[in-house]
């Protein structure tokens, strides 16, 4: 079940930096305040229950 938690956190992070991405090629200040809250949001949670944020290229996300 941990490596459900896990996957789950990281498919979080994932999503949150898309939309970020998207927010700020788009110009979009509010959608990408939001994104940005939420990928904080979910790099805390990672951090404290020990999650890895590195991404298939060895870039960690905290």
């Amino acid at each position: 079940m941990v490596g459900g938690f896990s996957e789950a956190v990281r498919e979080r992070i994932c999503e949150a930096r898309s939309r970020l991405a998207a927010a700020l090629e788009a110009e979009d200040a509010y959608e990408a305040a939001m994104a940005e809250d939420e990928l904080d949001d979910a790099l805390r949670l990672a951090r404290k229950h020990r999650v890895s944020t590195e991404t298939e290229n060895g870039v960690s996300g905290q």
